[in-house]
């Protein structure tokens, strides 16, 4: 006599039903990590799209520092802020109290950057952290006059009168996740 339980009707059934099921749970992780890839792939899109447009916001704002707070190429929106003079032609350690040197970037106050400038599509914020004055200043009035004897074996030294450390939040107008943000130290 056969017991009830020892039956294999149905066994059949119970193995399809839990193949189906590692096969369903394979697909759904297969479109999910397509989905993933797909998304991870934009993000990066966005990121290096903002990051060449930083670049040019750098080569931008080293030449407003070149010029010493004013810009010989014209900028779309260009704001610059009331500390840049002192930024530009003095010491950190001379800055005085109210003069911001912290690393941070707030879009939504100008307080917070030196100069805010538009690259197409990208809002450019860039702010001067650090100056550090270097080995002469901008004056170079006794180079091979005055007390110097001009010699055949006389070396010059370089003249370096800055060197500044800069912060560039770049975001885009239409997309604010599209953004970088770079670190320059430029020698002037």
């Amino acid at each position: 006599m056969k017991r009830q339980w020892e039956n294999e009707n149905g066994v059949a059934l119970v193995l399809v039903l839990l193949l189906s099921a590692v096969a369903l749970t394979s697909i759904a992780g297969l479109l999910y990590m397509l989905g993933s890839v797909g998304f991870v792939s934009g993000q990066q899109k966005r990121y290096h799209t903002a990051l060449e447009a930083g670049r040019g916001g750098v080569e931008a704002t080293l030449q407003v520092i070149a010029d010493r707070g004013t810009s010989s190429v014209p900028l779309t929106n260009l704001f610059l802020g009331p500390n840049i003079g002192t930024k530009l032609s003095n010491a950190t350690s001379t800055w005085g109290v109210g003069v911001d040197n912290t690393s941070t970037i707030n879009p939504a106050d100008n307080t917070t950057y030196d100069m805010r400038f538009d690259l197409g599509t990208y809002r450019i914020y860039s702010k001067i952290v650090d100056t550090v004055t270097g080995n002469s200043s901008v004056d170079e009035g006794l180079v091979n006059t005055g007390v110097v004897v001009d010699a055949s074996g006389q070396v010059t030294v370089a003249n370096i009168p800055y060197l500044y450390t800069a912060e560039e939040l770049v975001q885009g107008q239409n997309n604010v996740s599209e953004r970088s943000k770079l670190s320059v130290l430029y020698q002037y």
